[in-house]
């Protein structure tokens, strides 16, 4: 239905380039009072070791949610499975709807409870990753102020 050239743009293949190609090599050519291309290559690479960290962080969290949310999924059919099972209601007394709300509230009390180690284990994985670029900007923000003073004196 459509070109494939329309949209020839290969991400991959521009990202060859960078690969490839010593980028301060580049800029070799371009001198300019002040500017030290090989630091400003060297914060960037630091950048983006940084950003690799962080997302490693927070996969290994999301991980481990996702892990958590299967044993709780896993659990909740096991228990409702043994809970139907209990379940006459041909015959239900007082005292067998007295367990079966018990039951419910169970149910859900644990349910709470699983939404909160879930939202903890999220919130921790985002803390994580945080963390990692939060130290990055600060260490960058050094760098740059150390550039400057040296590009200035």
């Amino acid at each position: 239905m459509f070109d494939k050239n329309l949209f020839a743009f290969d991400a991959q293949k521009f990202a060859e380039v960078f690969k490839t190609a010593d980028m301060t090599k580049m800029f070799e050519g371009a001198k300019m009072p002040g500017f030290d291309a090989q630091a400003i290559f060297a914060a960037q690479q630091k950048n983006m070791e940084a950003l690799v960290e962080a997302n490693k962080a927070a996969a290994a969290g999301y991980q481990d949610l996702f892990k958590k949310q299967v044993a709780i999924a896993e659990a909740t059919m096991t228990a409702a499975q043994a809970q139907l099972s209990e379940l006459k209601m041909d015959a239900l007394s007082a005292e067998g709807a007295q367990k079966q709300a018990d039951l419910m509230k169970d149910g859900f009390e644990k349910a709470v409870a699983n939404l909160s180690d879930l939202a903890d284990t999220a919130k921790k994985a985002n803390s994580e990753a945080l963390e990692i670029v939060q130290a990055r900007v600060q260490a960058a923000i050094e760098e740059i102020k150390d550039m400057s003073a040296k590009a200035t004196a």
